[in-house]
Order: C-alpha cells, then sequence, then structure tokens
C-alpha cells in the first residue's frame, strides 16, 4: 500500500468531522472519495497532506507515519495536493506558476517538465505567457494540476477537479487523469460525479458524515444500486 489511513479522527473546534476514517491505495491505483456536500472528502484530504492536524488514528505514506507532520515536508515526501480552490498564482504566468512547483525527479519516474505537460493539458501551451489571473476556471484547474505534477509526486490528491467545469472540460479533465494512471500514477480523487468518477477510478470509497459506508471497487459499486441510492442520489 502507497497510502494507509486507519482510524482517523478529526475535528474543528467541537465539531467532530471525521469519525474513524480507514482507506488504502495501492501503488498505481485510482481510487475516489464519494459522497455528498460536506460528507468529509475535502477534510480526509486535508488531513493526509497536514492541512488539517488529526486529533487521533494513523497515516502511513510509503510505510512512513506521516500524520501530525507540515504540509511542506509531507509534499517532499512525493506526495501533492490540487485543492479544489484552484489556487494559482494570479500575477504568474503559466511557465512562472509551473516553475513554483518544480522539484527534482523521484527513483523509478520519468521526470515532469513543462513540455510534457503541455502534450497532457495542450490548452496550457497555447498560453505560456498569460498571467494565472487571466484564465477561464478550467484553465486555471489545469494549471493547478500541472504545477503539482511539477513536483514529481507519487500520489496526487485532487479533489473536486470536476467541479463547476464545463462538459468539454470535464472530459478533458478525465482523459487527462487516465493519461496520469498510464504513467503509473497513483491518485486519490473527491468527487461527488460518480459518471465522472466511475470513468476514471479503479475504486470508491464512499463517505458519510465522516465515516466510510462503503469500500469496494467502482464494478460493485456500479452494481450497487441500493448504496448510490441510499449515499450519493441528490
Amino acid at each position: 500500500m502507497l497510502l494507509s489511513v486507519q482510524g482517523l479522527n478529526t475535528h474543528y473546534g467541537r465539531a467532530h468531522i471525521l469519525q474513524d476514517m480507514a482507506l488504502t491505495i495501492a501503488a498505481g491505483e485510482v481510487r475516489v472519495l464519494l459522497g455528498r456536500n460536506g460528507a468529509g472528502k475535502s477534510t480526509t484530504m486535508k488531513s493526509v497532506i497536514g492541512l488539517v492536524r488529526p486529533s487521533a488514528g494513523r497515516i502511513a505514506f510509503d510505510g512512513v507515519e506521516i500524520a501530525g507532520e507540515e504540509p511542506h515536508r509531507i509534499a517532499r515526501r512525493g506526495l501533492g495536493y490540487v485543492p479544489e480552490d484552484r489556487r494559482v498564482f494570479a500575477d504568474l504566468t503559466v511557465m512562472e506558476n509551473l516553475e513554483v512547483g518544480r522539484q527534482g525527479a523521484r527513483g523509478g519516474m520519468r521526470a515532469w517538465t513543462p513540455e510534457r505537460l503541455f502534450e497532457l493539458f495542450p490548452n496550457l501551451g497555447r498560453m505560456r505567457d498569460r498571467p494565472g489571473g487571466r484564465m477561464s476556471g478550467g484553465e486555471q484547474q489545469m494549471l493547478t494540476i500541472a504545477r503539482t505534477l511539477m513536483g514529481n509526486p507519487r500520489l496526487v490528491l485532487l479533489d473536486e477537479p470536476s467541479e463547476g467545469l464545463a462538459p468539454v472540460i470535464v472530459e478533458q479533465m478525465a482523459n487527462a487523469i487516465l493519461a496520469l494512471k498510464g504513467e503509473g500514477l497513483t491518485i486519490l480523487l473527491a468527487e461527488q460525479n460518480l459518471h465522472f468518477a466511475g470513468g476514471v477510478a479503479d475504486s470508491a470509497t464512499v463517505v458519510e458524515k465522516g465515516r466510510v459506508v462503503w469500500s469496494g471497487t467502482m464494478e460493485a459499486l456500479r452494481a450497487d444500486e441500493a448504496a448510490r441510492t441510499k449515499y450519493l442520489a441528490v
């Protein structure tokens, strides 16, 4: 297992958000965290990357305990994070945003370069000198993912990558995730869009009110109409 989360509990003040959260991800796997808005998907990711300090539980990345570590130290271990609010540097160009994220290559993995990323996201290649603040929401999402990849992570946390995007951009995003999977990258994806998730993920963990209520393969979830209706229907 590249990532193992066991008995994770996280609070915001007195609010108990995550309650004994547990999930595992094998190297090369794409796992999706599914659940309605407010289920605890983003808090899970922020707890893993260190932006929120868990009150209890274990988080192991590549066999090393990382719960409670500072985010920059976790990132240096090879764990990348793409937040849902697309935090690009508005005054920096596409190329400058990419340079901000640059880290060295990791053993056994091909290093990401701007040219490789422009093959993955052709839109970015056509606006290398455009400031991040003058890009559409979809373009900013692509740039945020590309900047994270410049850190050459082994595992990427993608928080709601399809949210608020036009259908054509959502399709491009799905194709990009499949391409990353083909590169051997491990991905934990948080989503509400079951159709989008079903096209890219190998496995799913369904959460409700901070608890895991279902876990298995995407094929099994597609076959489990009762679970989809109970936990994911709007």
